[in-house]
């Protein structure tokens, strides 16, 4: 039966670290055909695409939610991505209102270097967030999103990925990062 279990696990050393360094953003369908290793982890991709990285450095975090229904026969995972930007400013305005009119495949970078693939299949929809000023001196000067993907496999691990490029193990690919702003 294909879905009989096909290993265990130990316990694993203290090693990992939480939180998310970047995050890398790609137009809904660009990503090209995915192909898919034998742990469901992402080794190439054939798109043409640029993608647009956002520096979050923390404040941010990505949570799979597991649904399953007995009484359907169904399981999906809700991807849910967090994501905190420090600085309100008139670019940023204009570009996460294209990212709340789209559904970008999201490319996350965490601590431990790596790679996970929110929204391979269906894209992910910005399903809330926040435009702040703050009250008081310390509080958040920036936004708050919420963008969520629901699909049929938790974020796939994508293959090869560097700090220098994300993309970096897609040899099918032809991945260009687009300019980051500055929001000084």
């Amino acid at each position: 039966m294909a879905c009989d279990l096909t290993g265990g696990r130990l316990r694993p050393c203290k090693d990992a670290v939480g939180g998310i360094k970047k995050l890398h953003f790609v137009d809904f369908g660009d990503l090209g055909t995915l192909t898919y290793g034998s742990s469901d982890e992402i080794t190439d991709m054939t798109g043409t695409f640029d993608y647009h990285t956002y520096d979050v450095k923390g404040n941010s975090s990505l949570e799979t939610n597991i649904t399953s229904s007995m009484e359907n026969g169904t399981t999906f995972f809700e991807q849910v991505l967090s994501v905190t930007l420090f600085k309100l400013t008139k670019e940023d305005n204009k570009e996460l209102k294209l990212m709340a009119y789209g559904r970008p495949h999201v490319v996350v970078q965490t601590f431990d270097d790596k790679f996970l693939l929110v929204g391979a299949d269906n894209g992910s929809d910005v399903t809330g967030g926040t435009a702040v000023t703050g009250t008081a001196m310390g509080d958040l000067n920036g936004y708050t999103l919420t963008l969520t993907a629901n699909e049929i496999r938790m974020p796939s691990f994508v293959d090869g990925g560097t700090d220098a490029d994300p993309f970096a193990g897609m040899t099918s690919a032809t991945a260009t990062e687009s300019t980051q702003r500055d929001p000084s």
